[in-house]
């Protein structure tokens, strides 16, 4: 019986665990998320400023799925440096309410806001154009949405064929994602 426990304290110290830090929100916080007045016009701004692209990132408190993000796909060496490298990252709080300024002007707290673009799920993420027309709110500004928990793979294609600004190609994401699937991971 002591031979058991020794080899099963043995594996269970050798395994490592992700384990992402939490704010005083109940969210997950990673380095690369920026604390911003969450004014996304201003947050676009800065993001052109330092060669980056917006993304604005929907969480809450207990979501299962974002915790999967953060522990299993956001750490992911090749994805956390891809995000520093390319990314302005604001992260909004569902059902938080921290005053949010959308593109057409309209202030309201996280969970109004995330009421009036229609999120549903978290998280959820909107991916930015480095120019948003006058009046236009996020949801309509985003050149791309990520609704939920993906995989690795599906999460640094996304994230690739933003910054390749695929969104403006003949070749929908399904489709480059399916091109890129095939030379990773083997």
């Amino acid at each position: 019986m002591t031979r058991l426990f020794a080899a099963i304290s043995a594996i269970l110290l050798s395994c490592q665990v992700f384990a992402a830090e939490i704010g005083d929100d109940g969210l997950h916080k990673a380095d690369w998320m920026r604390d911003t007045f969450k004014d996304l016009s201003e947050d676009l701004e800065e993001a052109n400023a330092e060669g980056k692209r917006l993304m604005v990132i929907v969480e809450q408190r207990g979501c299962i799925y974002c915790q999967k993000m953060h522990e299993e796909v956001f750490v992911v060496p090749e994805i956390e440096q891809y995000i520093e490298d390319n990314f302005f990252v604001v992260q909004i709080n569902m059902f938080g309410d921290v005053e949010v300024t959308d593109f057409d002007g309209t202030t309201l707290p996280e969970k109004d806001m995330v009421k009036r673009w229609g999120a549903l799920f978290t998280p959820n993420i909107y991916f930015f154009p480095k120019e948003v027309s006058e009046g236009d709110m996020a949801t309509q500004a985003a050149v791309a949405n990520m609704p939920g928990a993906f995989g690795r793979w599906t999460t640094l294609n996304m994230l690739s064929w933003v910054v390749e600004e695929g969104y403006n190609s003949d070749e929908p994401f399904q489709k480059y994602h399916a091109r890129k699937f095939e030379n990773q991971g083997k």
